[in-house]
């Protein structure tokens, strides 16, 4: 049995710690709401308050970081924030991390840091802070690579999807929809079978993309999705093609025996 903290119980954080529960370890978690922090526990999930804006808002609660492993998950929120906000609590969690010594971390970041030119993506393409697709996750990952005494793991999932998460939805009636580009999605149930096989496997001190390795183009998946769940297709798609695209490798991933549920992101399950 591990003490596993999760930084974020959220869409993806939530149902990590029950999977970890059921597996036998010991799981505490965090998040930034009073009245969920109360839910959370009515539910059997044990969890404190952290809310980082970028810098904690409110008491930290040591319980939190004494643990074996510091999973992290919290979204760099680029559309509120500027690039700098996320490094920053990112920063704030390293030194949490050195001053109670834990072991072990897992950092979610995602597929964006690499920029879109048509390419196929893997974890040794060289990037920069000039390059990256997106510096927030790019430069979090930096800070907490940078001469460690811990054991570090970094995911790059692509897009999380499955359950009530419905990609075609989000594109339901638009007008010039990009069509072309391939997909790069995770199933949920998969997200979460993936951070419990680092842990079991321990794949320590690694970057892996994570993505299902059927990379469909978003025309088949959006038009599946809406022949399935009975809603309008996009009105209309872009033409010609323009927008860049990537398709993101996870032969490194496939290659620690790892087996996904949902290969294929056209059989992936929803909820509605």
């Amino acid at each position: 049995m591990m003490h596993i903290s999760i930084i974020g119980l959220g869409w993806l954080g939530l149902p990590l710690a029950s999977f970890l529960q059921q597996k036998g370890h010991s799981v505490n978690g965090s998040t930034s709401s009073l009245e969920k922090k109360e839910t959370l526990e009515r539910q059997g999930i044990r969890a404190e308050r952290l809310l980082l804006d970028p810098l904690p808002v409110h008491a930290v609660p040591a319980q939190l970081f004494e643990t074996d492993i510091l999973y992290i998950n919290i979204p760099p929120g680029r559309r509120r924030h500027p690039d700098e906000y996320h490094p920053q609590q990112i920063q704030f969690l390293r030194e949490a991390i050195e001053q109670h010594q834990i072991g072990k971390v897992i950092y979610v970041s995602a597929t964006s840091v690499y920029p879109s030119k048509n390419q196929l993506a893997r974890e040794t393409d060289f990037l920069s802070a000039d390059t990256t697709g997106n510096p927030a996750l790019w430069n979090a990952e930096q800070l907490l690579w940078g001469n460690k005494a811990y054991d570090l793991t970094v995911v790059r999932f692509g897009g999380l999807l499955g359950d009530d998460r419905i990609p075609g939805r989000y594109f339901s009636g638009k007008e010039n929809v990009p069509g072309h580009p391939p997909v790069n999605y995770i199933h949920r149930t998969d997200a979460v079978r993936a951070i419990h096989w680092i842990i079991a496997q321990n794949l320590w001190n690694e970057t892996f993309n994570i993505i299902s390795p059927e990379h469909p183009d978003k025309k088949t998946v959006f038009e599946k999705n809406a022949q399935d769940m009975g809603f309008p297709p996009p009105a209309s798609y872009e033409q010609p093609p323009q927008q860049m695209w990537k398709e993101i490798s996870c032969e490194k991933w496939l290659k620690t025996g790892f087996s996904f549920h949902f290969p294929d992101p056209l059989a992936f399950t929803y909820s509605t």
